[in-house]
């Protein structure tokens, strides 16, 4: 992206941290490989800093949506500790094939490497990391001839790919999940929709939203979203350099 272009999905600006709205289909890191990803354009994000900022945490490539950045080293170690003791409340928007019987409800399953040829894939494995995702239904409908709902995700631990894999696991898989999903030939219907952030003590968490982007608007409105409004005033004064530092 070009430096403008980043400064525009900027979602949150402060002295310690912000958060970015990612676009899916952009790995947030270089690979072993190498190539192009979001960290290239960082250095738009200085706002008169000596270093740009860095990942606090990650996101997958498909994935849209809250990106938490640190400002600096000191604001890193605090917002990784965050992160490590669960204290970053974050909840995620997916749209699944199927129909959830209930309305609601918590998957507690453990999660494992799928095995040592794939990489980052995972399965359900009793011997495996504890995972638990709460989840509950915030619409229904019928969208290219099929079942879907409307999901809203809190993950309460941080495994790779929780999400996925929990969602396949009860027979509801995310659309656009070209591994553990249905529809391969959609991008994946994933958005990182909040963070909720307890920087400072004392002050109300720090609580931001990404907007729903284009490629989910369309399955989003099968289920009854009827759209929302601009992002709030953060994000402009955000984008202009006019946040409070």
């Amino acid at each position: 992206m070009t430096p403008e272009e980043t400064r525009a999905r900027l979602l949150y600006r402060d002295g310690m941290m912000l958060v970015l709205d990612k676009p899916a289909g952009v790995a947030v890191h270089a690979g072993p490989k190498g190539g192009l990803s979001l960290e290239d354009d960082f250095d738009a994000l200085r706002f008169g800093l000596p270093r740009k900022a860095a990942l606090a945490h990650r996101l997958d490539r498909d994935t849209a949506g809250c990106l938490v950045l640190g400002r600096h080293h000191k604001a890193l170690e605090k917002l990784g500790l965050l992160f490590k003791q669960g204290k970053i409340a974050k909840t995620y928007w997916a749209i699944v094939a199927g129909a959830p019987e209930a309305e609601s409800g918590a998957i507690d399953l453990k999660l494992g490497r799928l095995d040592d040829r794939r990489g980052w894939w995972m399965k359900v494995d009793p011997k495996g990391q504890p995972a638990l995702t709460l989840w509950r239904v915030k619409g229904r409908g019928i969208w290219r001839s099929g079942p879907i709902a409307w999901l809203e995700l809190e993950p309460r631990t941080g495994r790779t790919h929780q999400l996925r894999v929990h969602c396949a696991s009860q027979g509801w898989p995310i659309l656009g999940d070209a591994i553990y999903g249905a529809r391969a030939d959609l991008p994946l219907q994933l958005l990182a929709r909040k963070v909720v952030v307890p920087l400072s003590k004392g002050k109300p968490p720090i609580e931001v939203e990404a907007p729903a982007p284009p490629h989910m608007l369309e399955a989003l409105a099968a289920c009854g979203f009827a759209g929302e409004a601009p992002p709030a005033e953060i994000a402009s004064a955000a984008r202009t350099g006019d946040a409070p530092l």
